[in-house]
């Protein structure tokens, strides 16, 4: 059984990180001359109580400690990313080392994580999804070399809406002698808790969320990784040290404080889903509607590419996947707005009449 350790590469485990002169001293530290700041403040503020000539925490404590709260998971194991991009890349560059290891992920699925491994000249190996866009433990893990050092998975998956079989990802996780990395994105989106807790079991699961997607704050770019101490350790190790700006801490502590209100919001959008789906399911050029336990819908057409092109005459934007496989003929479409949902609705049956 490799341990964290065995599984990182041998510069990451020797690197000595970058780190600020003022981390140890900044609960004291009343006047700070270290980091070559402006100390006159900044021009433009839009929020007077923002503090930006200073460089932000560098560990987003605030931030975490509410989320460790909330989630109910030690706090030394969160880690804060600029977006859940830039996790995926971090774990690849800290345990795969280029030219020489593997990943495995299902196909189809989330694209960044086929582009951070070429990227990063890590081979990746793309497992089959069945025709119900299900996972088969055993498919997967016959795949698995000495090379593999990391699996991703994305639940709800990203483009079929779809929640993993949590007893096939189980069985990954009892088996797989390396890091899992599940994807939950859209969990908020689903009648189901996730792997969170689970972290606490398989201490080389890496659980990411982000504040993209239910929280409705995209433009902040923040993602957070769930896993263990051991993990959060080389992330902090090999981030940039001042990876998730000030702003956006703020604005993410705001929202916390108002947390209460995502499960409406939550609700209008799962609401918004199950009105789009029996919409879409009435027009003769939708094939299928898939089910879903995200914010958008997976809709089989006739004509993918020509009603793709129509709602883009009428500045309506969908995402064509109907070149991926096990999508074919598919376009993927957000749950919007009940304007636009209508709105949608509208511009295709009248290109039925």
């Amino acid at each position: 059984m490799r341990s964290i350790d065995d599984l990182v590469r041998r510069n990451i485990r020797e690197l000595s990180p970058y780190t600020s002169a003022r981390e140890q001293y900044l609960d004291n530290a009343l006047t700070l001359l270290d980091a070559n700041e402006n100390p006159w403040g900044s021009i433009g503020m839009v929020d007077s109580h923002q503090i930006l000539n200073r460089y932000p925490d560098p560990y987003q404590r605030e931030v975490k400690e509410k989320l460790a709260e909330a989630k109910k998971h030690p706090v030394e194991g969160i880690f804060l990313g600029n977006g859940s991009d830039e996790i995926i890349d971090l774990l690849i560059r800290i345990f795969c080392d280029p030219g020489k290891d593997e990943l495995l992920t299902t196909t189809p699925t989330y694209g960044m994580y086929k582009v951070s491994a070429a990227i990063n000249d890590v081979a990746i190996r793309e497992i089959m999804l069945d025709p119900d866009f299900q996972l088969k433990g055993d498919d997967l893990l016959r795949n698995v070399s000495e090379s593999t050092k990391l699996i991703f998975l994305c639940s709800p998956n990203n483009p079929t809406g779809n929640l993993l079989d949590k007893s096939q990802v189980t069985r990954i996780l009892d088996q797989f002698d390396g890091v899992v990395v599940i994807d939950e994105a859209y969990i908020d989106f689903a009648d189901d808790p996730g792997f969170i807790e689970q972290t606490t079991q398989h201490p080389k699961l890496v659980v990411m969320q982000t504040f993209s997607k239910a929280w409705g704050m995209a433009g902040i770019r923040l993602g957070v990784a769930y896993t263990s101490p051991a993990i959060v350790g080389y992330l902090n190790k090999v981030k940039p040290p001042y990876n998730v700006n000030q702003l956006t801490q703020k604005q993410a502590l705001t929202a916390m404080e108002d947390a209460h209100e995502i499960s409406m919001l939550v609700a209008k959008v799962q609401n918004g889903r199950d009105w789009l789906s029996k919409e879409l399911a009435l027009l003769n050029k939708v094939e299928k509607v898939f089910p879903s336990d995200a914010n958008f819908l997976l809709v089989k057409m006739t004509e993918p590419k020509a009603i793709f092109q129509v709602l883009i005459d009428n500045q309506i934007v969908v995402r064509d996947r109907s070149n991926v496989v096990l999508c074919e003929g598919c376009l993927r479409i957000t749950v919007g707005t009940e304007e636009e949902n209508q709105r949608l609705i509208d511009v295709l049956k009248r290109i039925e009449a």
